[in-house]
Protein backbone atom coordinates (compact mmCIF):
# COMPACT_ATOMS: atom_id res chain seq x y z
CA UNK A 1 0.00 0.00 0.00
CA UNK A 2 0.63 3.49 -0.60
CA UNK A 3 0.51 6.75 2.20
CA UNK A 4 0.38 9.47 1.01
CA UNK A 5 -0.20 12.56 4.01
CA UNK A 6 -2.19 15.50 2.62
CA UNK A 7 -1.93 17.56 5.43
CA UNK A 8 -3.24 17.76 8.96
CA UNK A 9 -4.73 14.63 10.02
CA UNK A 10 -5.68 13.93 6.16
CA UNK A 11 -3.98 10.45 4.73
CA UNK A 12 -4.36 8.67 1.33
CA UNK A 13 -4.56 5.28 1.51
CA UNK A 14 -4.15 3.47 -1.94
CA UNK A 15 -4.20 -0.38 -1.86
CA UNK A 16 -2.15 -2.66 -4.14
CA UNK A 17 -5.37 -3.17 -6.13
CA UNK A 18 -6.02 0.51 -6.52
CA UNK A 19 -8.62 1.04 -3.92
CA UNK A 20 -8.26 4.31 -2.28
CA UNK A 21 -9.34 5.16 1.20
CA UNK A 22 -9.24 9.11 2.89
CA UNK A 23 -8.61 9.88 6.32
CA UNK A 24 -10.00 13.03 7.89
CA UNK A 25 -10.23 15.30 4.99
CA UNK A 26 -10.20 19.13 5.73
CA UNK A 27 -11.61 21.99 4.58
CA UNK A 28 -8.66 25.33 4.09
CA UNK A 29 -9.07 28.23 5.98
CA UNK A 30 -9.72 28.94 9.80
CA UNK A 31 -6.00 27.75 10.40
CA UNK A 32 -5.64 25.42 8.06
CA UNK A 33 -3.84 26.79 5.42
CA UNK A 34 -2.80 23.28 3.40
CA UNK A 35 -3.98 23.01 -0.04
CA UNK A 36 -7.44 22.16 -1.43
CA UNK A 37 -7.92 18.64 -1.30
CA UNK A 38 -7.79 17.60 -5.07
CA UNK A 39 -7.78 13.50 -4.71
CA UNK A 40 -10.20 10.81 -5.81
CA UNK A 41 -11.56 8.47 -3.20
CA UNK A 42 -13.63 5.36 -2.89
CA UNK A 43 -14.25 5.88 0.44
CA UNK A 44 -13.64 8.69 3.46
CA UNK A 45 -13.48 7.63 6.40
CA UNK A 46 -14.59 10.88 9.47
CA UNK A 47 -13.28 10.72 12.85
CA UNK A 48 -15.42 13.50 13.96
CA UNK A 49 -17.25 16.53 13.02
CA UNK A 50 -14.82 19.48 12.98
CA UNK A 51 -13.56 21.26 9.87
CA UNK A 52 -10.60 20.17 9.77
CA UNK A 53 -11.55 16.79 9.61
CA UNK A 54 -14.92 16.49 8.37
CA UNK A 55 -14.87 17.72 4.72
CA UNK A 56 -16.44 14.93 2.29
CA UNK A 57 -17.60 17.56 -0.14
CA UNK A 58 -13.57 18.05 -0.85
CA UNK A 59 -12.96 14.62 -1.92
CA UNK A 60 -13.54 14.39 -5.45
CA UNK A 61 -15.78 11.14 -6.87
CA UNK A 62 -18.96 9.43 -5.27
CA UNK A 63 -16.97 7.52 -1.72
CA UNK A 64 -18.84 6.33 0.83
CA UNK A 65 -18.33 8.00 3.93
CA UNK A 66 -17.66 6.23 7.46
CA UNK A 67 -18.44 7.57 10.51
CA UNK A 68 -19.11 7.03 14.17
CA UNK A 69 -18.14 3.63 16.28
CA UNK A 70 -19.22 0.08 15.24
CA UNK A 71 -18.49 -2.08 12.95
CA UNK A 72 -19.51 -1.01 8.99
CA UNK A 73 -18.28 -2.87 6.03
CA UNK A 74 -17.94 -1.22 2.69
CA UNK A 75 -16.00 -2.25 -0.85
CA UNK A 76 -15.34 -5.59 1.07
CA UNK A 77 -13.63 -3.33 4.03
CA UNK A 78 -14.25 -3.72 7.69
CA UNK A 79 -14.44 -0.45 9.73
CA UNK A 80 -14.14 -0.86 13.19
CA UNK A 81 -15.09 2.29 15.04
CA UNK A 82 -13.98 2.57 18.73
CA UNK A 83 -15.88 5.62 20.85
CA UNK A 84 -13.46 8.16 22.67
CA UNK A 85 -13.36 11.59 23.60
CA UNK A 86 -11.67 14.63 22.31
CA UNK A 87 -10.29 16.10 25.40
CA UNK A 88 -9.49 14.53 28.95
CA UNK A 89 -13.76 15.20 30.83
CA UNK A 90 -15.26 12.74 28.52
CA UNK A 91 -16.12 15.03 25.27
CA UNK A 92 -17.44 17.97 27.99
CA UNK A 93 -14.71 20.04 26.27
CA UNK A 94 -14.78 19.41 22.24
CA UNK A 95 -16.98 16.41 21.99
CA UNK A 96 -16.93 12.41 21.22
CA UNK A 97 -14.12 11.13 18.38
CA UNK A 98 -14.07 7.93 16.74
CA UNK A 99 -11.04 5.87 16.46
CA UNK A 100 -10.67 3.98 13.10
CA UNK A 101 -9.09 0.45 12.97
CA UNK A 102 -9.09 -1.51 9.69
CA UNK A 103 -7.01 -3.55 7.32
CA UNK A 104 -5.55 -3.45 3.82
CA UNK A 105 -3.00 -5.68 2.12
CA UNK A 106 -3.19 -7.52 5.56
CA UNK A 107 -1.53 -4.51 6.92
CA UNK A 108 -3.50 -3.77 10.25
CA UNK A 109 -4.26 0.43 10.22
CA UNK A 110 -5.01 2.21 13.20
CA UNK A 111 -5.88 6.49 12.44
CA UNK A 112 -6.74 8.13 16.45
CA UNK A 113 -8.61 11.09 14.83
CA UNK A 114 -8.59 13.84 17.35
CA UNK A 115 -8.07 11.81 20.26
CA UNK A 116 -7.79 13.88 23.70
CA UNK A 117 -7.03 11.33 26.63
CA UNK A 118 -5.21 8.11 27.13
CA UNK A 119 -6.51 4.98 26.25
CA UNK A 120 -8.67 2.84 28.78
CA UNK A 121 -8.29 -1.03 28.70
CA UNK A 122 -11.16 -1.65 27.42
CA UNK A 123 -10.59 0.71 24.13
CA UNK A 124 -6.80 -1.11 24.12
CA UNK A 125 -8.17 -4.72 23.63
CA UNK A 126 -10.69 -2.97 21.44
CA UNK A 127 -8.53 -1.72 18.85
CA UNK A 128 -6.25 -4.52 19.35
CA UNK A 129 -3.17 -5.64 17.00
CA UNK A 130 -1.89 -2.32 15.07
CA UNK A 131 0.90 -2.24 12.69
CA UNK A 132 0.66 1.36 11.36
CA UNK A 133 -0.67 4.08 13.86
CA UNK A 134 -1.83 7.38 12.60
CA UNK A 135 -1.27 9.41 16.24
CA UNK A 136 -2.03 13.27 16.83
CA UNK A 137 0.91 14.64 18.94
CA UNK A 138 -0.06 18.35 19.01
CA UNK A 139 -1.44 18.77 22.12
CA UNK A 140 -3.87 21.43 23.10
CA UNK A 141 -6.86 20.15 21.08
CA UNK A 142 -5.69 16.70 20.91
CA UNK A 143 -3.07 14.52 23.33
CA UNK A 144 0.35 16.26 23.18
CA UNK A 145 4.11 14.34 22.90
CA UNK A 146 4.22 13.12 26.05
CA UNK A 147 0.93 11.55 25.88
CA UNK A 148 1.36 10.20 22.38
CA UNK A 149 4.21 8.72 23.38
CA UNK A 150 2.27 6.91 26.01
CA UNK A 151 -0.63 6.00 23.47
CA UNK A 152 2.19 4.72 21.22
CA UNK A 153 3.73 2.30 24.06
CA UNK A 154 -0.08 1.40 24.88
CA UNK A 155 -0.46 0.07 21.19
CA UNK A 156 2.75 -0.85 20.48
CA UNK A 157 2.47 -0.81 17.22
CA UNK A 158 5.14 -1.38 14.26
CA UNK A 159 5.22 2.50 12.35
CA UNK A 160 3.96 5.73 13.79
CA UNK A 161 3.09 8.26 11.65
CA UNK A 162 2.46 11.54 13.40
CA UNK A 163 -0.11 13.84 12.43
CA UNK A 164 -2.20 16.72 13.71
CA UNK A 165 0.89 19.04 14.43
CA UNK A 166 2.37 22.38 13.67
CA UNK A 167 3.60 23.45 10.52
CA UNK A 168 3.97 26.30 8.38
CA UNK A 169 0.56 25.49 6.96
CA UNK A 170 -1.00 25.32 9.86
CA UNK A 171 -2.04 27.89 12.17
CA UNK A 172 -3.16 26.58 15.37
CA UNK A 173 -1.71 27.28 18.60
CA UNK A 174 -0.31 23.63 18.82
CA UNK A 175 3.43 22.31 19.07
CA UNK A 176 5.25 20.72 16.43
CA UNK A 177 6.67 17.33 15.60
CA UNK A 178 9.78 17.89 16.98
CA UNK A 179 8.32 17.54 20.39
CA UNK A 180 7.19 14.31 20.16
CA UNK A 181 10.30 12.61 17.88
CA UNK A 182 13.19 14.47 20.50
CA UNK A 183 14.98 11.68 22.00
CA UNK A 184 13.25 8.84 20.34
CA UNK A 185 15.13 5.75 18.10
CA UNK A 186 14.40 4.77 14.74
CA UNK A 187 13.01 7.84 13.55
CA UNK A 188 12.83 8.44 9.12
CA UNK A 189 12.27 11.94 8.37
CA UNK A 190 11.06 11.69 5.01
CA UNK A 191 11.15 14.11 1.98
CA UNK A 192 8.13 12.69 0.91
CA UNK A 193 4.32 12.79 1.06
CA UNK A 194 4.09 9.23 0.60
CA UNK A 195 5.46 6.44 1.67
CA UNK A 196 4.99 2.86 0.46
CA UNK A 197 4.31 -0.64 2.85
CA UNK A 198 4.40 -3.67 2.41
CA UNK A 199 3.14 -6.90 4.62
CA UNK A 200 6.27 -8.72 5.30
CA UNK A 201 9.09 -5.68 4.76
CA UNK A 202 7.51 -4.03 7.99
CA UNK A 203 9.84 -3.07 10.76
CA UNK A 204 10.71 -5.11 13.39
CA UNK A 205 11.44 -2.40 15.68
CA UNK A 206 8.91 0.52 15.98
CA UNK A 207 9.47 2.86 13.66
CA UNK A 208 8.74 6.58 13.90
CA UNK A 209 8.16 8.10 9.94
CA UNK A 210 7.16 11.88 9.29
CA UNK A 211 6.23 12.54 6.33
CA UNK A 212 6.72 16.11 3.83
CA UNK A 213 2.75 17.29 3.54
CA UNK A 214 2.04 17.18 0.06
CA UNK A 215 0.44 20.63 0.48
Amino acid sequence: MIIKWLGHSCFLITSERGLRVIMDPYSVGGGINYSSIEETADIVVVSHDHFDHNAVSAVRGKPEVVKGSGIKTVRGIQFRGIATYHDTSQGKQRGANTVFCFSLDDIKLCHLGDLGHLLSQAQINEIGAVDILFIPTGGFYTIDAVDASKVCDQLKPKVIIPMHFKTARCDFPISGVEDFIHGKRNVKKMDSSQIEFKLGELPAATEIVVLKSAS
